[in-house]
């Protein structure tokens, strides 16, 4: 395919550029890119070069490449499946993806002893995946089964008509609800394992997160988060960033204990027991909705809380009674 760049674009990145044209992600085109699956006026180019109009962009996208990626035979919660999609529960402290440190048990694996006919459009490592969860949030996420419903679920998810929803457990009360979260992110400076709000306009992109408040406890709070975009990490970091982290989140600041003398002595106890069972982020995926890739078809799919999470809002449920 190639694409004459017009006035109206000039001034595009390449990546940005492909990733339109081709109804893709940006990590895709920079993958192009890098692969030499991509030129700019027949030649090789770098992702960050700025297009001028009357540039030539072309791109083929390659063939699945075979896997090397080990199917194991590790149980899936399958919520929904037909020939394009797999819509499954994943649970809190399971990877997506193999990546350095998590080379098996991850989804993918569980997913190509599940079903062998998943797409390759998300790069050899990453068959069928559309999108991702962080390794300790648990909950509802989708699979694609082939190239054109992969397609058609990430320009879903790209456009907004995707709609990811999550529940999750804050420390403190919203300043208000609803509260949109307008920061972007990029790769936190001081730590590549993190990332963080970066003001500058290289190394972040644009981020926006939806929260309402469900339920107000002491000193917690139970909100809904919808994403509008889909950073890494994005609830996470927007919460942090509003003084909310989630609770058990060991990264970003939502991992320590309620304040000493707030609480009866039984009632801490419970409550700290209830913290240290999340062994992670008490953040959870509990709805997807998208249209069918094949029939155009409105699907909406929901899964519940985890048990760590339930265990926990049970106990916040009764923190106004048992308040000193």
């Amino acid at each position: 395919m190639e694409w004459l760049v017009r006035e109206n674009q000039a001034g595009i990145r390449v990546d940005v550029f492909l990733a339109s044209q081709m109804n893709g992600s940006r990590a895709e085109a920079q993958r192009l890119i890098d692969s030499g699956c991509a030129h700019l006026n027949g030649k090789l180019s770098k992702s960050s070069v700025k297009l001028r109009m009357g540039d030539r962009v072309d791109a083929t996208r390659p063939n699945p490449e075979p896997t090397d990626l080990l199917p194991e035979d590790i149980p899936l919660q399958v919520i929904f499946e037909d020939s394009d999609v797999l819509v499954i529960n994943k649970p809190k402290g399971m990877v997506v993806h193999p990546a350095a440190g998590h080379f098996h048990g991850t989804v993918v694996n569980a997913a190509l002893a599940h079903a062998t006919d998943l797409s390759g459009i998300g790069g050899v490592a990453r068959p069928g995946v559309v999108h991702r969860l962080d390794k300790d949030t648990s909950g509802i996420m989708v699979l694609a089964k082939n190239d054109t419903a992969h397609l058609s679920l990430q320009s879903q998810i790209k456009n907004r008509s995707a709609v990811r929803r999550y529940q999750a457990i804050l420390w403190g009360r919203l300043p208000s609800s609803p509260l949109i979260v307008d920061a972007p992110i990029g790769r936190n400076p001081s730590d590549r394992k993190k990332m963080a709000i970066v003001f500058s306009t290289h190394g972040s992109r644009f981020a926006q997160t939806e929260l309402s408040e469900l339920e107000v406890y002491k000193g917690f709070s139970l909100v809904d988060a919808k994403l509008r975009t889909g950073r890494t990490h994005q609830i996470r970091v927007h919460c942090a960033y509003i003084s909310h982290p989630v609770v058990g989140d060991p990264l970003y600041g939502g991992d320590r204990k309620p304040p000493k003398g707030l609480y009866s002595t039984e009632y801490a106890k419970q409550l700290e027991e209830a913290l240290f069972a999340l062994q992670g982020q008490a953040l959870h995926a509990y709805r997807l909705s998208f249209r069918h890739p094949s029939t155009g078809e409105p699907m909406d799919f929901t899964c519940p809380l985890p048990n760590t999470m339930v265990e926990l809002i049970e106990i916040l449920r009764e923190s106004d009674e048992r308040v000193v």
